[in-house]
């Protein structure tokens, strides 16, 4: 290949240090890609024309590009339409100079390397902008001072940059979606069978859904008092227990069917939360933790389930007020630091989002829902999301929730992949005692369906993107917040 013609892009500032470009390297994959446009298929997924340095090589590469999409020869000929008004090709002699990167054949079989180089170049040249960017956000005082809110625009923009190198998505062989098949199969074989995500830690549930999946969005809704918050947190909980087991037996990460966890409590305190769920595991009442009446052997087991507690991957977020911006910024902050495969969100409807809905909070809600859908997607982890209902169950004779529920509150059931609404019969029927000496009968009927009922919970499966609808019954201890399988009732039902 002759020597390349020497571009004249704008010059650095000369105290700015020189960006990283390979201004040669991008000549030399136009001019292979001109030599053989089938070049063009394996470089266009990752490659696009703002990864070039010189700007004129990004307008050939499209340019390339359009008559490949369109079917046709790309060429030095076929391409001279296209560019020969271009002012930075004039001068560098018109077309000839196309002609003149198509100089060396040789060129071709470093292609792809090329492509490689020059993405990583543009990643580099993008990570410096932003460390300008910082930097002179942080010497301007000329506005309002406000170092968090800059901490968390950098982590944003830097995220940006790091996401850009992911293949998650895209097109896939069928070689390739079939590997990840049978990963997904072998996981739940090695789970004991019915596990193909993160488990939930209650078998029912793990049976009627296969457990938690990658990029999933699952609504948890209910009426309030019904335990969303203790199931959330149940499930948390389990996840990294799980993966804490999986480690300890040498399973590789990516076979577990735990997660470390990151929790975004809006509602609680982080230390109103890990009392909730040393108490799960001490079996000992959050009201007495909170009020100290414990004995000394009671104290002894909660130290027990405090140290146990201790190198559990489970994180804790209870700032109030956030956005819906923040808490994805925060949630990615989490998956850089300590790699979290699951994410509970409590609950939605105190997020706020971007306070472009106009006041008009249906919108509001709508945004929020598809920023965790887009969340879960972004990270490949799934996103549970505690939703209330509206006063319009109560109004109806079965109390139970069902999907028309959701309507009112914007796209929620649209972005969800499954939804679970959780009900207690015990909870209502608590409110309907009759009078023992007025009516003797009835307080012992009552009676009868309390002992009946009592403790023990639905969770029903009204929607699910990978399987069948259907209803789980769970034993519920209100004592201490833990939702578990039925003795009876390990597997729910199937219908």
């Amino acid at each position: 290949m002759s020597d390349p013609v020497r571009l004249n892009p704008v010059p650095d500032a000369p105290a700015e240090p020189r960006l990283p470009r390979n201004v040669e390297a991008e000549a030399a994959l136009l001019g292979a890609l001109m030599i053989d446009n089938r070049i063009a298929e394996d470089v266009q997924m990752t490659l696009g024309s703002q990864h070039f340095y010189e700007p004129l090589h990004g307008r050939i590469y499209d340019a390339i590009l359009k008559l490949v999409d369109r079917n046709m020869v790309a060429n030095p000929v076929t391409l001279k339409p296209l560019l020969e008004s271009d002012p930075a090709l004039r001068e560098l002699g018109g077309p000839g100079y196309l002609a003149q990167l198509t100089g060396s054949g040789a060129a071709v079989i470093g292609a792809r390397d090329f492509a490689r180089q020059i993405y990583d170049l543009a990643l580099l040249r993008e990570l410096v902008g932003v460390g300008r960017e910082l930097v002179d956000k942080a010497l301007d005082t000329s506005e309002a001072i406000d170092p968090k809110g800059q901490i968390e625009e950098a982590e944003v923009a830097l995220y940006k940059v790091a996401e850009q190198g992911g293949e998650t998505g895209g097109v896939k062989t069928f070689a390739q979606a079939t590997r990840l098949a049978v990963d997904m199969a072998e996981k739940a074989l090695n789970s004991g069978g019915h596990v193909s995500g993160t488990t939930t830690g209650l078998d029912g549930l793990n049976t009627k859904t296969g457990g938690l999946h990658n990029s999933d969005l699952i609504i948890v809704a209910g009426r309030p008092g019904m335990g969303k918050s203790s199931l959330a947190t149940n499930i948390a909980y389990n996840a990294a227990r799980r993966w804490v087991r999986d480690m300890a037996d040498g399973i590789e990460p990516a076979k577990s069917i735990g997660a470390p966890v990151a929790i975004f409590n809006l509602e609680m305190s982080a230390d109103q939360l890990a009392t909730r769920i040393l108490a799960e595991q001490s079996g000992i009442s959050g009201e007495k933790l909170r009020m100290g009446r414990i004995n000394h052997s009671e104290f002894q087991d909660l130290v027990r389930a405090s140290r146990e507690l201790q190198d559990l991957p489970l994180y804790i977020d209870d700032s109030a007020g956030l956005t819906i911006a923040a808490l994805r910024t925060r949630a990615r902050r989490l998956k850089r630091r300590h790699d979290i495969g699951l994410i509970v969100v409590d609950y939605l409807q105190l997020l706020q989002g971007s306070g472009k809905a106009n006041d008009n909070r249906v919108n509001e809600i709508s945004e929020i829902s598809r920023g965790l859908k887009t969340l879960a997607k972004e990270l490949n982890v799934p996103v549970i999301a505690l939703s209330q209902l509206s006063r319009a169950v109560e109004s109806r004779e079965d109390k139970r929730p069902q999907l028309s529920d959701l309507r009112e509150s914007g796209s929620i059931e649209q972005d969800a992949d499954m939804v679970w609404f959780l009900y207690r019969d015990d909870y209502y029927e608590m409110n309907k005692e009759p009078d023992i000496n007025q009516d003797p009968a009835a307080y012992t009927a009552w009676r009868e369906k309390m002992d009946r009922i009592s403790g023990i919970a639905e969770l029903i499966v009204a929607k699910q993107r990978h399987g069948a609808t259907g209803k789980v019954r769970l034993r519920f201890e209100s004592q201490i917040t833990r939702f578990t399988d039925l003795a009876d009732d390990a597997f729910g039902d199937h219908d």
